[in-house]
């Protein structure tokens, strides 16, 4: 990997059997918080200088979106921008090309569409796969004119520019994605400016990703607007909401690239340290830490700063089974669902179906997968279960990706079985963590 940002589209990285490992590692910016936080930036009054920004394909796409609208955006390092907002964006027609960022496509679908303009957002196959129809519906709700330029349900889109209404609630589903409440959110600031009116956002049925909406509603209270809560059902955004730029914002670490590290530790035995988030982090994936002390590891929580500790299941150790919901960390659940080859028993992943709708159908994906190293799986429409592999029972493999970032650090983990691991097109790791593999092997190497 290379250290400029672009990880390499390198075609196979082979890792051989590992039994150790140990060191330090900092993490990247938090994909969540990075993108949120550039959005927030953009419209807010006054100039915000955003440090430690993750420098990656998901956040690139962010930052070229907002210059092709017009704002003045300067980037001293690529860690650091400086970016001056507004409430109305200069460009009022454009075409953007957002690949397969989800957390910049829903959002930006929001603020574009409750803005008003002649705009056409698209991505590469798999986003437009990707479902945003009930995002669409309550923007409609909204009055914001919006139309499907492809599958009804799915984008590209199209938006124009309609009279907002926000004198009723509008009610959106949560049960797929908590982006589509998270784009509400940021946006509502927006429409309640221009219509005169409290916005009042309203679930319909259930919330997934819950730590994701309290991610969203600390950067607003950061960026001057308090959105009042009533449990999980309603939310109000008030007439007079205005962002302002809080002058200088810096972004933690990446706390689902952390479960990776933390899975590490737990199976090398370590200690593995890792900077840049810890146990006062906004983002809810810290709680993997809770998911590998379950299994048996050592986890130390610092304020930016996490420590693990665990067995070394090359030399025979073996990790605890689990039965658990993992409806509140799905994407940092993926590391769990790899960790279960080293368990004592089963293990079952249950609640998480949102998994169908990411970069990949991950089920199916991490499903296949696992199997290819010899593990027995069984998979339904909402969980997982994986069977751990003896000694004898492991297979030398070659690890589809899927071009799904997440499935290639996880699978990272599988080297410590006793037999070779290829991890095909490893640089689709540079949509969150261009240097990932360096930083992983470099951790092996001093072990």
């Amino acid at each position: 990997m290379n250290t400029t940002g672009a990880a390499v589209r390198e075609p196979s990285l082979l890792l051989e059997p590992a039994v150790h490992a140990r060191g330090t590692v900092t993490l990247p910016g938090s994909k969540s918080i990075s993108n949120r936080a550039l959005l927030l930036a953009a419209l807010a009054e006054g100039e915000t200088e955003l440090e430690g920004l993750l420098d990656s394909d998901d956040t690139r796409v962010m930052r070229d979106a907002l210059r092709t609208l017009g704002l003045d955006l300067r980037q001293e390092n690529p860690g650091r921008v400086s970016l001056a907002g507004a409430a109305e964006w200069p460009r009022k027609q454009a075409e953007l090309f957002l690949g397969n960022a989800g957390t910049a496509f829903r959002p930006l679908t929001a603020a574009l569409a409750v803005m008003g303009g002649d705009y056409h957002l698209s991505g590469v196959p798999r986003m437009h796969e990707r479902p945003i129809g009930d995002l669409v519906q309550a923007l409609r709700g909204l009055g914001c004119e919006i139309a499907y330029a492809g599958q009804e349900g799915y984008p590209p889109l199209r938006i124009g520019l309609g009279p907002l209404d926000a004198q009723r609630p509008v009610r959106v589903r949560g049960s797929v994605s908590s982006q589509f409440l998270t784009a509400l959110l940021m946006a509502a600031p927006i429409a309640a400016r221009r219509s005169g009116h409290d916005v009042v956002i309203e679930l319909d049925g259930p919330l997934i990703s819950k730590p994701y909406i309290l991610i969203t509603l600390n950067l607003m209270e950061r960026f001057g607007v308090r959105v009042g809560r009533e449990g999980w059902e309603r939310f109000v955004i008030p007439a007079d909401a205005r962002y302002r730029a809080p002058g200088h914002y810096r972004i933690e670490g990446d706390a689902s690239s952390a479960s990776y590290f933390l899975g590490l530790g737990a199976i090398a035995g370590g200690p593995v340290r890792i900077e840049g988030v810890g146990g006062d982090s906004i983002q809810g994936d810290v709680a993997f830490a809770e998911v590998v002390e379950a299994m048996g590891a050592q986890v130390e929580r610092e304020a930016g700063a996490l420590v693990v500790r665990g067995h070394a299941v090359a030399d025979g150790e073996r990790l605890r089974a689990f039965d658990r919901d993992f409806n509140l960390i799905p994407d940092a659940a993926m590391t769990a669902a790899v960790l279960a080859l080293y368990a004592d028993g089963p293990c079952r992943l249950r609640n998480i179906a949102s998994w169908r709708v990411k970069e990949t159908d991950r089920i199916a994906a991490m499903h296949a997968e696992l199997a290819r190293l010899g593990a027995r799986v069984e998979s339904d429409a909402d969980s997982l279960t994986v069977h751990p592999l003896q000694a004898a029972d492991w297979r030398a493999a070659e690890i589809r990706t899927y071009d799904d970032h997440r499935m290639a650090m996880c699978f990272s983990l599988a080297a410590f079985g006793p037999v070779p691991v290829t991890i095909l097109d490893p640089g689709c790791v540079s949509k969150t963590y261009p240097d990932y593999f360096a930083d992983f092997r470099r951790l092996l190497a001093a072990g």
